[in-house]
């Protein structure tokens, strides 16, 4: 099993629309919500994603095919 710490990043067209389920059905991951902030404008969600390290890392480009940006986390931001 792998875990990735991730923050993603939402461009507004995306605001409303349930990536994270979409992710969890298409994908055999887990996922954890650490913190999230969204507006009209930006989606920013930090979260862990984990599960066999082919399907996280498909499951990741997959958010980047969606249009969203994703980076990994610093360690020291999420267990704070």
């Amino acid at each position: 099993m792998d875990t990735q710490r991730l923050w993603l990043m939402y461009p507004s067209r995306h605001v409303t629309r349930p990536v994270i389920c979409e992710l969890a059905k298409k994908f055999d991951v887990e996922f954890n919500i650490r913190q999230a902030s969204v507006n009209d404008e930006i989606g920013l969600v930090s979260m862990e994603l984990k599960g066999d390290r082919d399907v996280v890392k498909s499951a990741i480009a997959w958010l980047e095919e969606q249009g969203i940006k994703v980076e990994p986390v610093e360690i020291q931001t999420i267990e704070g």
